[in-house]
C-alpha cells in the first residue's frame, strides 16, 4: 500500500495517509462537523423558540422564496421527499404557522405560504440563528471560510458528477 504525502493548505503540515484513507477521513470529518452543528442548532431552536429544525427550515425556505411554494418546490428546496413534508406541513398548519392555498396555475397542486404568525416566528428566529452560526464558525478567519466554501463547492461538483 502506498502512502500519499500532501501538505495541508491551512496549517502547512504534512499529511500522510494510505491510498483512500484520507478520503474516508475527510468524509467522516464532514459528517462529524455536520452532526455537531445540527445537534447544537436543534437544541438552541428547541430551548429558545420551542420549535424544531424542520419547522425553521420550512419557514426559511418560504421566506427565501418570497412567495408561496408548491409541496414539490418546498420538498426540492428542503432536499426531502414530498411525503416527508406533508406531515410537517399538516402540523405547522394546525399550529397556524403555514396555510394551504389553491394553486391558480395548477388545480392539482396546493401552495404553501407562511402565515403572519409563521412570518413573525421566523423573523424572531433568523437573527438568533445567524448569531449561532457566526459563533460556531468563529474560530475560522474570513479567508479560511472563503477557502473552505470554495473547496466544498468543488467537492459538491465532484459528487454531483458521480451521481
Amino acid at each position: 500500500m502506498s502512502t500519499i504525502e500532501t501538505q495541508d493548505p491551512l496549517t502547512g503540515r504534512e499529511v500522510a495517509a494510505a491510498d483512500g484513507r484520507l478520503q474516508t477521513r475527510l468524509w467522516l470529518r464532514l459528517l462529524t462537523c455536520t452532526q455537531l452543528i445540527e445537534t447544537e442548532i436543534r437544541g438552541r431552536l428547541r430551548s429558545g423558540f420551542e420549535t424544531t429544525l424542520p419547522r425553521f427550515d420550512v419557514l426559511a425556505q418560504l421566506h427565501s422564496a418570497g412567495a408561496a411554494l408548491t409541496m414539490g418546490e418546498l420538498s426540492a428546496r428542503l432536499m426531502v421527499t414530498t411525503g416527508n413534508v406533508t406531515g410537517l406541513i399538516d402540523a405547522m398548519e394546525h399550529d397556524g404557522l403555514v396555510a394551504r392555498q389553491p394553486n391558480p396555475a395548477d388545480r392539482r397542486s396546493t401552495l404553501i405560504a407562511a402565515t403572519v404568525a409563521g412570518q413573525a416566528l421566523f423573523a424572531s428566529m433568523a437573527p438568533a440563528h445567524q448569531r449561532w452560526i457566526d459563533g460556531l464558525t468563529a474560530s475560522l478567519s474570513r479567508a479560511e471560510m472563503a477557502l473552505l466554501f470554495e473547496l466544498l463547492g468543488k467537492l459538491k461538483e465532484s459528487v454531483s458528477q458521480q451521481i
